[in-house]
């Protein structure tokens, strides 16, 4: 994918996360800066989203750790695991709000 399709795929990410976020009533804030989506729970846990342009990578930085991932076949997967980028920011959300938080992939 060229570097203006990463960013408008991430863009539309970014945005679907916080949508997502806002359609379901979970207590967050969101604030997007640049390259950075931090999604920030009540308690002050802040789970950060980030892209990363020049490898075409999503990351995500939360208590649980650090993730990186790729874009296999229209799946956001991790480098590390292989696990896919909704189910770690679910689970990364999950913890901060202690409660279910699921957010469809796109």
């Amino acid at each position: 994918m060229t570097e203006s399709e990463f960013i408008r795929l991430s863009e539309a990410l970014f945005q679907h996360i916080e949508d997502q976020i806002d359609e379901n009533g979970w207590d967050f804030d969101c604030l997007p800066s640049g390259n950075v989506l931090t999604i920030e729970a009540e308690n002050g846990t802040q789970i950060i989203v980030n892209r990363h342009t020049p490898n075409q990578e999503l990351w995500i930085a939360a208590k649980s750790g650090g993730y990186h991932f790729i874009e296999e076949n229209g799946t956001w997967r991790s480098t590390r695991d292989g696990s896919e980028f909704f189910a770690v920011l679910n689970t990364a959300l999950s913890e901060a709000a202690g409660e279910t938080v699921t957010i469809s992939g796109l």
